[in-house]
């Protein structure tokens, strides 16, 4: 199995936790975690993670707009979405954007621990 440096990015900081909870038992290394797309943005270009879990709903700059910013700077990034049932519109903008994949939330561990796996292996 690949492993990665991965960076959490969500602004309810529970979820962060929970995030890299499920990551770290899964021998994933944590390398950063942001609470807004802006630092989001800045942290990626400093830390060039393997991986990025990325809310979509959040202050400063929504996910959609720091995975545009993301993927401008640096058009090979992973970036897998998370996002809450009912924001369909808001998953085809960010897959439109350049979002490998997408979880919705509130997760199952397994779907993403398998989604994390298939993104990495890419």
């Amino acid at each position: 199995m690949q492993v990665g440096k991965i960076m959490v990015v969500d602004d309810a900081a529970f979820m962060r936790q929970m995030l890299k909870d499920v990551l770290r038992t899964a021998g994933h290394e944590i390398a950063v975690e942001a609470a807004n797309g802006e630092e989001a943005v800045n942290l990626y270009k400093r830390v060039k993670p393997d991986l990025v879990t990325m809310d979509i709903t959040m202050p400063e700059m929504d996910g959609v707009e720091a995975l545009r910013a993301i993927k401008k700077h640096d058009p090979k990034a992973k970036v897998i979405m998370c996002s809450a049932i009912g924001q369909k519109s808001m998953v085809i903008s960010a897959i439109q954007a350049g979002a490998k994949d997408f979880v919705v939330k509130p997760f199952h561990k397994e779907r993403l621990l398998e989604t994390v796996r298939k993104v990495l292996a890419q």
